[in-house]
């Protein structure tokens, strides 16, 4: 790598410092240098002196041959007699003048305070000398003086004005250079061949299938006549969907550094502005400029700012500047003109607020899911993080995945990025596993606060809540894995039980009603062993609720409500109604979510009535040490029963280590969240 300093950004930065040389620098300079020297006095012009001065060594000697009197500024140039200056050589030397004025005058300059004063001494020193003064009186002008005093509230508007059009054509221009005709070009950014894109699929871990599909999408513009032999026309557009953070615009950028084709890329955003109509003619100006460099892509990163549905603004019946923008961009996509050659890419985590006519095929023909990352994933992502990282030999991609479930590619950045400066905080050396296992506490838990104030009482409780969560879900089948239970107060959390959760795709009702119990553990340790309930389980009790509903309302798990769903899985809800169900049918649904709680909370009190003292055990052993980990929990109640889709999922890795087989089934795509907050303050 050369270390040139020409070539660093450092170095452009400084040189861009200095703005480059103008015309105008020119005409500027000419005019301060033209001010300047008909301000600046060469020693030829009158010397100052006191009225005084000229009363007692001027006016008495009888050697004046003229006084010009200037009325407006209120002074008097005298001029002497060419041969009695020698006389007065003296007035100049006590004015540090080295020669004495020219021959023609003006040689003293006064100023007087009134005009008949000085009238009153020239009458009376002709009357002493016997000789007239020749008094002269006028107004002088200083045109170059009046001409600024009377343009420069001009000048200063104009300076505005050119501020400002410069500024909205900055903003509005193409490129960032124009004026205030330049608001309607497109602001995309122009990437070709030799632009300097470090990124391809290479870099992007994961998402095997996206990145086919866009690899497809690259192909044609490389070799279109592969697909066009068979009769196979090229893709319009295809739009990435997926939660944030998974990776969309990385995959676009990956685009871009693999196409050897012009790429444009923009926000959505971009195209809206204040003015009326600028957002369509960005779009006719976006879709010119990408004809005329076809075959092109075009990347439109949260087109969800414009393409939002149409008909649902809270405006009725105004003019939507978002909806013209909106019906410009599917009149270019997939209107009376050709766009041969051009491809739109577009990303978005809002695809269920998209209008309609924006997703039909012949715009977007491809709809491209990016989804959370599985246990393969998460460990090919690890290892692109980790390898800027100076790690210890304990820290495994492998492991490291297995403890983040439900993690997108931003998250696992974040996390290595978090105990890199954990590491370093500790003045350590290398990173090492226990500063993941910390990133990983921070990032889902929030910050430890070790100096909250919290009483023994609050303290016990806590402790007695988060060992009911322990136990229970220790002691259920088709409960979540415990990892870690902590009273250790993180973020709004006074206490947390982290848990594993199982990577699954499909949910049984046993499973659900199992977490359920296991989330009202906290509440129910608190009743049975103080009598009494707290506000701690606010968190608990959230989830819970909507789970229960979840049940009802969304997976047709209650008999009496029966197999029917009222999820809306769209978004875009046809009917003018908020609910599609009778109130008779909502009370019934409240009665089954009521009973479905109670009976997992009566279950809850059951196991740690039949457990209560491991549970005390547990509690005390938390209360001592603060932090407990899954093994603890194994010696108080022993080895912990597994579900059978667990045992098989255990069963299916060891073949995978024994195998040498190079295709095997890839893990199960996570579901859930990795951890369960409890004990939150109301």
């Amino acid at each position: 790598m050369s270390n040139e300093k020409p070539n660093t950004p450092g170095n452009d930065k400084e040189k861009s410092k200095f703005p480059k040389f103008n015309l105008y620098w020119a005409y500027g300079l000419i005019a301060v240098a033209l001010i300047l020297v008909s301000r600046m006095d060469f020693g030829q012009g009158p010397h100052k002196i006191s009225y005084s001065e000229f009363k007692k060594e001027i006016l008495t000697g009888g050697d004046i041959k003229n006084i010009f009197v200037v009325r407006n500024e209120g002074v008097a140039e005298v001029t002497i007699k060419e041969e009695q200056l020698d006389k007065y050589k003296h007035l100049f030397n006590e004015n540090l003048t080295n020669s004495g004025p020219s021959a023609e005058g003006p040689h003293f300059t006064f100023k007087y305070s009134s005009l008949d004063k000085l009238d009153e001494a020239l009458e009376l020193a002709e009357e002493e000398t016997g000789s007239d003064i020749p008094v002269e009186l006028d107004d002088r002008t200083d045109f170059l003086g009046d001409f600024f005093t009377f343009m420069w509230p001009l000048l200063l508007l104009i300076a505005i004005w050119v501020f400002i059009f410069r500024r909205m054509g900055a903003q509005g221009g193409a490129g960032g250079a124009g004026n205030i005709f330049n608001v309607g070009k497109s602001k995309a950014q122009m990437f070709d061949k030799e632009s300097n894109i470090n990124v391809n699929f290479k870099d992007v871990a994961g998402l095997v299938e996206a990145k086919q599909e866009l690899e497809e999408i690259v192909s044609f513009l490389k070799k279109p006549e592969k697909y066009t032999n068979l009769g196979g026309k090229i893709p319009k557009g295809a739009l990435l969907v997926g939660p944030p953070g998974t990776g969309k615009t990385l995959l676009a950028k990956a685009v871009a550094g693999e196409a050897n084709v012009p790429f444009f890329s923009m926000s959505g955003s971009d195209f809206v502005e204040m003015f009326v109509g600028v957002g369509a003619s960005r779009v006719r100006d976006l879709f010119k400029k990408a004809k005329e460099k076809s075959p092109c892509i075009v990347f439109i990163d949260e087109i969800d700012a414009i393409g939002r549905a149409r008909g649902k603004s809270p405006n009725m019946g105004a003019n939507d500047e978002r909806e013209n923008t909106l019906n410009q961009l599917l009149t270019e996509m997939d209107g009376f003109g050709t766009n041969s050659g051009v491809i739109i890419l577009a990303a978005t985590n809002r695809a269920d607020i998209l209008d309609r006519a924006l997703m039909r095929a012949g715009r977007f023909d491809r709809q491209i899911q990016v989804e959370l990352p599985d246990l393969k994933e998460r460990k090919a992502i690890f290892e692109v993080h980790l390898r800027p990282l100076k790690l210890n030999e304990d820290v495994e991609s492998d492991f490291l995945a297995k403890q983040t479930p439900g993690f997108s590619g931003a998250d696992i950045a974040n996390v290595c990025n978090e105990a890199a400066l954990i590491a370093a905080r500790n003045d350590k050396k290398i990173v090492e596993k226990e500063d993941f296992l910390s990133a990983v506490d921070r990032i889902v838990g929030g910050l430890e606060k070790k100096n909250k104030i919290i009483s023994k009482d609050e303290k016990k409780a806590i402790a007695y809540h988060e060992a009911g969560h322990a136990t229970i879900s220790w002691l259920l089948e088709h409960a979540h894995p415990l990892v870690k239970v902590t009273i250790v107060p993180r973020g709004k959390a006074l206490g947390a039980a982290w848990y594993l959760p199982e990577e699954r795709q499909l949910t049984t009702t046993e499973q659900i009603l199992d977490e359920m119990c296991s989330t009202l553990g906290g509440r129910a340790a608190e009743e049975i062993m103080f009598g009494k309930i707290s506000t701690g389980a606010l968190n608990d009790l959230e989830k819970v609720t909507k789970q229960a509903y979840a049940m009802v309302s969304y997976y047709g798990m209650s008999d009496k409500v029966g197999n029917i769903s009222y999820y809306d899985s769209s978004g875009q809800s046809d009917y003018s109604f908020s609910k599609p169900y009778s109130e008779k049918t909502a009370e019934l649904m409240d009665q089954e979510v009521g009973l479905i709680v109670d009976e997992q909370y009566k279950r809850a009190k059951q196991i740690l009535v039949e457990n209560h003292e491991k549970h005390t055990k547990l509690a005390e052993l938390l209360l001592e040490r603060e932090v407990i980990f899954s093994e603890d929990l194994e010696k108080i109640f022993g080895k912990r029963k597994l579900s059978e889709h667990v045992i098989e999922e255990e069963v299916e890795e060891d073949k995978k280590e024994v195998s040498a087989e190079a295709n095997q089934p890839e893990e199960k795509k996570s579901e859930e969240s990795s951890s369960e907050e409890n004990g939150q303050d109301a």
